[in-house]
């Protein structure tokens, strides 16, 4: 009894090193929205001698939040519903077409899983100016549903595998056409792996910058988020009080949205990739 109370209380001492050599950097960035530039340079890593909110109203008009927090939100919103909707009907029909290239479609469409997008990013931002989807929130929201459908079709695919068929051969008996049988069958029985699709997809979308960066950057008028705090980095000074301050207004939203949703993620990637 000794030594299992002991080796516990090393794992747990362990474990909570852990913790907070993964917590210091989020600390100290809470710490510096509060601080002035000067606190910063000079006192990085102490608390702040007055907490300020002077920071995050600068901020707030700075970047013109209301505006970037909308564009933000409608192109998650935008784009993860058409992950949702595009990829369970094409994860469903890969999953119950049985034919000698239907599996080396799935393969085709979860390959892209495995290349950086760094790698084929300049000829993405080329083919998206020729079709009109370069400085406008509905391209860049169009874009984001052709580079989540690896995943989401990964796990769509898995599964509806776990669904029995006898389902859909009583609604064909009955006369449910496919798309029918599809929403008031098949849909609602997705509703864990929908979840993890679109909490992840969410967060993804949410934080990201490098493809609004290259699609959008020149437009002020429909800038992101993480496009309107990017500003706060010139070439020859860092106001990082600032930029601290906006990471953790942009922070804020992304972790209520997980938090809320944190169960379903881990049980929706689980039984998809049990299932797959």
């Amino acid at each position: 009894m000794k030594k299992t109370k002991t080796s516990s209380i090393i794992t747990f001492v362990v474990m909570l090193i852990i913790l907070a050599c993964y917590l210091s950097p989020l600390l100290l960035m809470v710490f510096g929205s509060f601080k002035s530039y000067s606190e910063i340079m000079s006192h990085v890593l102490e608390v702040p001698q007055r907490f300020s909110f002077d920071n995050f109203k600068n901020v707030f008009e700075s970047m013109n939040y209301p505006r970037s927090f909308l564009n933000t939100l409608f192109v998650t919103v935008f784009g993860v519903a058409g992950i949702v909707v595009i990829n369970s009907l094409a994860g469903y029909k890969l999953s119950r077409t049985k034919t000698r290239y239907s599996y080396l479609i799935f393969l085709f469409c979860i390959m892209p899983m495995m290349i950086p997008f760094q790698s084929f990013m300049i000829t993405l931002v080329k083919l998206a100016k020729e079709l009109g989807l370069l400085g406008n929130l509905y391209g860049l929201g169009i874009i984001y549903w052709g580079l989540g459908a690896p995943l989401s079709i990964f796990l769509y695919h898995g599964f509806v595998k776990g669904i029995p068929h006898e389902l859909e051969e009583c609604a064909s008996l009955d006369g449910c056409s496919p798309l029918r049988m599809f929403a008031s069958i098949i849909f609602p029985m997705l509703k864990p792996v929908t979840a993890s699709v679109v909490v992840v997809n969410a967060m993804w979308i949410w934080n990201d910058f490098l493809l609004p960066l290259l699609t959008i950057n020149s437009n002020d008028s429909v800038k992101t988020l993480q496009l309107a705090a990017y500003g706060f980095m010139g070439q020859y000074k860092m106001e990082w009080q600032n930029i601290m301050a906006g990471a953790i207004l942009i922070i804020i939203p992304a972790l209520i949205i997980y938090l809320i949703f944190q169960k379903n993620i881990v049980k929706g990637m689980v039984a998809g990739a049990v299932k797959g």
